[in-house]
């Protein structure tokens, strides 16, 4: 049903080990864009997920990172050790630069792995949906939303049909609003005629490398409003300081201090979650683990919204 989209950094796969056995649990199929080189990580990540009885699509010809170029090593990984693993199965990410010839060659290498279309820009639905006949009723597609309108992706009616939506608005920490609308697709995805959801999380689809100064620091958390049709919205914890790179310790406890407030104000509506309560300690302990780690919170509590609103 859902399908939280990953980049493969190191927390975003240490967030993804951390809920492995509630992704499983909840039905929720992680798809992971390898990123870095070594893939130690993924690789952990994935047996993990292996057993927890779990299910995740791993990217072969990522368009980000390390792997962007070739991707051999990943597809080598997956034969080693994951072949006959019905857990693990390959994604095929059809951008524009892809023709169709390597996109069905791509198949046949990887079918052996059960693999998933991942449409991202690709400019021949129409073309790959005739290339593979009788068989694209057994193979799954995720769509983009914003490269697939409803033409595109009626081209593949009849196979499971996954549709992805970025509902984090890309901007500088210290330009975010307070809160704002973040995606009503968990629960019109049918109404759409898909068969599952997904998102990019509170990371959004933009990629980047790594993160500038941190003039602001903001904690991104997510909620669902059953007061609105079970719309979900993103609250987004902004630090005070807003006008200096220095003491990221400090904005982070400004903006820490903001979220505890309004969970202590009874009117968050924010779900108790694993995560909220491990930023209840940092609060309490006065500690700031790093970026990288409350990304990774943030990260698991949208996880954990989700699993609750589909128990």
């Amino acid at each position: 049903m859902y399908h939280p989209y990953f980049r493969g950094k190191q927390f975003e796969l240490i967030a993804i080990r951390e809920t492995a056995e509630l992704l499983a649990a909840s039905e929720f199929v992680p798809i992971i864009e390898p990123v870095r080189e070594t893939l130690s990580g993924l690789n952990r990540t994935l047996k993990a997920i292996s057993d927890a009885d779990g299910k995740a699509v791993v990217v072969v010809n990522p368009y980000h990172g390390d792997h962007a170029e070739d991707g051999e090593n990943i597809s080598s990984m997956l034969k080693e050790s994951f072949l006959g693993n019905e857990c693990i199965t390959a994604g095929i990410l059809l951008r524009d630069d892809m023709s169709l010839a390597a996109a069905v060659a791509c198949y046949e290498k990887h079918k052996d792995h059960k693999p998933t279309f991942v449409h991202a820009g690709f400019t021949e639905p129409k073309a790959l949906a005739e290339a593979l006949g009788s068989g694209l009723g057994e193979i799954q597609h995720v769509f983009f939303e914003k490269h697939c309108g409803k033409l595109y992706r009626k081209h593949f009616k009849g196979s499971r049909r996954i549709l992805l939506r970025d509902g984090f608005q890309r901007r500088r920490n210290a330009d975010h609003p307070l809160i704002e609308e973040f995606s009503d697709l968990h629960v019109t995805f049918e109404e759409e005629d898909m068969d599952g959801f997904g998102d990019f999380l509170i990371v959004g689809d933009d990629y980047t490398e790594g993160g500038g100064p941190a003039y602001a620091v903001a904690i991104h958390l997510t909620f669902i409003d059953s007061g609105k049709d079970d719309v979900m919205y993103i609250y987004h914890f902004v630090s005070t300081t807003k006008d200096t790179p220095t003491d990221v310790a400090g904005k982070f406890g400004q903006a820490l201090g903001k979220l505890i407030a309004k969970l202590d104000s009874g009117e968050s509506k924010l779900l108790e979650s694993g995560a909220i309560k491990e930023l209840r300690d940092l609060h309490a302990k006065g500690h700031f683990p790093g970026l990288g780690h409350v990304k990774k919170l943030s990260m698991k509590h949208h996880i954990e919204t989700l699993a609750d609103f589909f128990t």
